[in-house]
């Protein structure tokens, strides 16, 4: 028992050493995750460091996957203080964080942004409904009742209604919050206009999720890595090709590509505000408590990204392309920020 005791003892002591020294191993701000989110935390990060107090966060674009995995991989200076997430974490990830001694987790919602289905505007606008990029994305389809291999080759094909261009899809990979949003928003809406797979659903959860989760590895959807950017510049060489990505990046570059509409709405700012565009989602940043108090400046960087000015109706954020949450939820969640309170692990999914 005294030996119990000693060891605890030394690994409390240890651990308080670590931080005493922190201030000195590591004095900026260490921001990794979501692509998404980058330009919008790049943004705060460059204010906060103007005010030459405290230097200028390195925010880092992971993806939010692999984001996570290296927030919650410890507690130290040689992890993360932050995570960009473009969904909500997952309870497997807190858990793991937990795991690894990173006790408190701090989330703050900071705004919403609509997933872009865009194209260069050297060629015409597109006009798709859900369905349509279900069809045009999935593994398998349903084809006379049947669960087949997707044949599909051009857009006419999946919808007489659209140009006959080849399919060509340029977007995030497995670990991108936008890849979720997608299959989830779009990928699980469309499964559920198939007879087959809406039965399937009811029977067989796991099997049904595993269609509507697939996409297609032919050539026709491309894996275009974590850099919006990369797929913006790539839509601006091949005109007949598409991308998704964050309306933020439609924004910044509405010189160059288009967003198509999906069921009949445009990706614009007003639309995704109001709730009129379906394809949207929540934008998130994770904090670690225990470096709140150790690395310089973190309660104050949260101070700037919560703030009015950044993310409120008129701020910087919305000036490029954020759009923001109405006014009770972004009192709430700068309470939160303030009060650096955890979330519940058990309130996720």
């Amino acid at each position: 028992m005294k030996g119990l005791t000693v060891a605890a003892a030394a690994l409390l002591l240890a651990t308080s050493v670590n931080f005493a020294h922190a201030q000195a191993a590591r004095d900026t701000i260490k921001v990794v995750g979501s692509s998404t989110v980058y330009p919008f935390s790049t943004v705060v990060a460059e204010t906060f460091g103007k005010g030459g107090k405290f230097k200028t966060p390195t925010i880092e674009s992971t993806g939010t996957g692999g984001g996570m995995k290296l927030f919650c991989a410890g507690v130290g200076v040689g992890h993360p203080d932050i995570t960009n997430a473009s969904r909500r974490m997952k309870k497997s990830e807190c858990e793991d964080c937990m795991k690894n001694g990173v006790k408190e987790v701090v989330e703050v919602k900071v705004g919403y942004d609509g997933i872009v289905i865009a194209n260069s505007k050297k060629t015409g606008l597109f006009k798709l409904a859900i369905v349509d990029l279900y069809r045009a994305m999935a593994k398998e389809v349903e084809v006379d009742g049947k669960m087949v291999a997707n044949p599909f080759k051009t857009w006419k094909e999946v919808n007489p209604a659209l140009p006959a261009a080849k399919i060509e899809v340029l977007g995030p990979p497995p670990t991108s919050g936008t890849r979720d949003a997608f299959l989830e928003l779009v990928m699980e809406v469309g499964a559920k206009s198939s007879p087959f797979l809406k039965a399937l659903e009811k029977e067989d959860g796991k099997k049904w999720k595993a269609y509507a989760h697939t996409i297609r590895e032919d050539g026709a959807y491309i894996d275009a890595g974590e850099n919006d950017n990369l797929i913006v510049q790539k839509l601006d060489a091949n005109p007949s090709a598409l991308g998704i990505f964050g309306f933020s990046f439609l924004d910044q570059n509405a010189d160059k590509i288009q967003g198509s509409e999906v069921d009949g709405v445009a990706p614009t700012f007003d639309n995704i505000a109001s709730g009129k565009y379906s394809v949207s989602r929540p934008l998130y940043f994770y904090v670690k408590k225990a470096h709140a108090s150790v690395i310089p400046g973190i309660p104050e960087y949260l101070a700037e990204f919560t703030s009015e000015k950044a993310w409120g109706k008129d701020g910087y954020l919305a000036s490029k392309g954020m759009i923001p949450m109405p006014d009770a939820e972004r009192k709430e969640f700068a309470a939160k920020a303030k009060g650096l309170t955890p979330v519940d692990c058990g309130a996720l999914k």
